[in-house]
């Protein structure tokens, strides 16, 4: 049942323009754990009476995530009108940027010396001005100091700005500096400027300082031996970083998903309808319903839509060996499906295939995902993290080792999530979910950071399958950021968006 959709904000209106670029920004409160669908609808405003009455022709809509949108950073998708007809060659794109994100400051100390003095009886009354030069080559206002009176060598008070708004995080992107006089009325008279990025300021950490030439491009032209309008140093510069989930996610770093789904003897055999494993054609059974909700979140994060899905405690074909952690397409290559759809059908072709039996052994599935996250860490770069969803349906038999897995798998970019289902005694997992205390390995060696949520299926059984999937992933974003800030990893720089190749093609 979808809820109806609410307005949140509109934006401003372009008069006579195909194109149009909106300044209006959208704030939406954003939750790694929940589906957030939005829809964008375009209007062509009459504005006879008031924006919004019913004269407004509608021009197309566009629906996705808030995870989509965060994900890829940039959407962009074709309008429909009504009743899923194309408009025209339509398009919409979506730009997303975090605004709470305090991905760092950084702390900018200027100073002038020897500027052009603009005025007759006094001297220059000198502040300064830092421009961000975005992709589209506009200009976007950083900061503006202060201005010093009667001063051509000033001493500007220290600031703060937070790397996103001075560079949008990339050290390369051009920065426009400008030194003003200033003039009461409004019209300040220009000294010189100077173009520099955040890469070059950075030189001005510790003891050294960075200058530029303030410059005055008429000047260079009309005057031979033209140097400057004075000359502008950078005195000290501090960063102070901090980095928020989003700006992993942003970032580039996918998150890796990974189910896996207990086939002991205890589960019942899936032919009977008693079974936690039988396949009811009228309604999924827990282990579905539960890999449904989580799954159906952490797929707008991976950007191929492949996910692994193992099985254990089962005896397999061809020899009916027992296994605890076989791929449940049977690939011992290639354990990933496609999409979750790929994934329910790889799970309910398996089932008759298989005999469950057992022990419920969890070690050898935690091991297998934290030597892929093992081999992830050796990048030293945040470009994937692995979230294992493990489904079982009772007491783990291997206790032991599965604390000292989950011990080991603390120090990787992994996070584990065990749904328990059916009506068993789940006392024993929630020694693994390290909230009553921290978890230990057999020889006392505490985990580095929590990484297990346990959540018996059946306290949400009368609820939604996104109230599930809310409460096992909300801890997801924090134990990302502590992962990476633990071993110091920043986010990796947002690549540039490539055209598609499709579409740069000539025609």
């Amino acid at each position: 049942s979808q809820a109806p959709a609410v307005q949140v904000d509109r934006s401003e209106v372009i008069k006579s323009n195909l194109n149009p670029v909106f300044a209006k920004i959208f704030t939406v409160d954003y939750y790694f754990e929940e589906v957030q669908k939005l829809r964008f609808e375009v209007y062509d405003s009459h504005g006879h009476a008031g924006v919004g009455t019913h004269d407004d022709d509608f021009l197309g809509g566009m629906e996705c995530t808030v995870g989509q949108i965060v994900a890829q950073k940039r959407v962009t998708k074709p309008l429909f009108l009504k009743y899923g007809k194309f408009a025209g060659k339509s398009t919409i794109t979506v730009i997303s940027e975090e605004i709470s994100g305090n991905n760092g400051y950084v702390e900018l100390a200027f100073r002038a010396k020897k500027l052009d003095d603009k005025d007759l009886f006094s001297k220059s009354d000198p502040f300064l001005e830092i421009y961000r030069i975005d992709d589209d080559r506009s200009e976007q206002l950083v900061y503006r100091t202060e201005v010093v009176k009667n001063n051509l060598s000033p001493i500007w008070e220290p600031f703060k700005v937070s790397l996103n708004s001075l560079c949008s995080c990339e050290e390369k992107r051009k920065l426009r500096c400008v030194v003003w006089d200033y003039d009461s009325r409004g019209k300040h008279d220009f000294i010189g400027e100077f173009f520099t990025t955040f890469e070059e300021m950075q030189k001005a950490m510790g003891e050294n300082k960075v200058q530029w030439d303030c410059m005055n491009p008429k000047y260079k032209i009309k005057k031979r031996n033209y140097k400057n309008s004075g000359v502008v140093v950078l005195l000290d510069l501090k960063i102070h970083r901090v980095y928020s989930f989003l700006d992993y996610i942003m970032g580039g770093c996918q998150i890796h998903f990974t189910v896996a789904i207990d086939f002991t003897a205890s589960n019942g055999d899936p032919r009977n309808s008693c079974s936690l494993h039988y396949i009811n054609p009228y309604q999924p059974n827990e282990y579905l319903k539960a890999l449904v909700a989580v799954g159906e979140i952490c797929q707008d994060y991976d950007s191929d839509k492949k996910f692994s899905a193992l099985g254990f405690g089962a005896r397999i074909p061809p020899k009916y060996e027992v296994s605890h952690d076989f791929a449940i397409n049977f690939n011992p290559d290639n354990d990933e499906c496609e999409g979750i759809q790929g994934v329910v059908e790889s799970y309910q072709s398996c089932l008759p295939k298989i005999q469950l039996y057992g022990p419920t052994n969890v070690a050898p599935i935690i091991s297998k995902v934290a030597r892929v996250a093992a081999d992830e860490e050796r990048t030293k770069e945040a470009s994937q993290y692995f979230i294992l969803l493990i489904l079982t349906d009772g007491v783990v038999t291997d206790m032991a080792d599965t604390r000292e897995a989950i011990v080991r798998a603390s120090y990787l970019p992994m996070s584990i999530i065990i749904v328990g289902v059916g009506n068993a005694d789940f006392t024993d997992m929630q020694i693994l979910d390290g909230d009553d205390g921290i978890l230990r390995s057999p020889k006392g060696e505490p985990v580095l950071r929590d990484i297990v949520q346990f959540v018996p299926f059946r306290e949400f059984k009368n609820a939604s399958p996104t109230a599930l999937a809310k409460c096992v992933l909300a801890e997801v974003p924090k134990q990302v950021v502590e992962y990476y800030s633990y071993k110091a990893f920043p986010p990796r720089c947002p690549q540039p968006e490539t055209p598609d190749s499709n579409l740069s093609s000539p025609q």
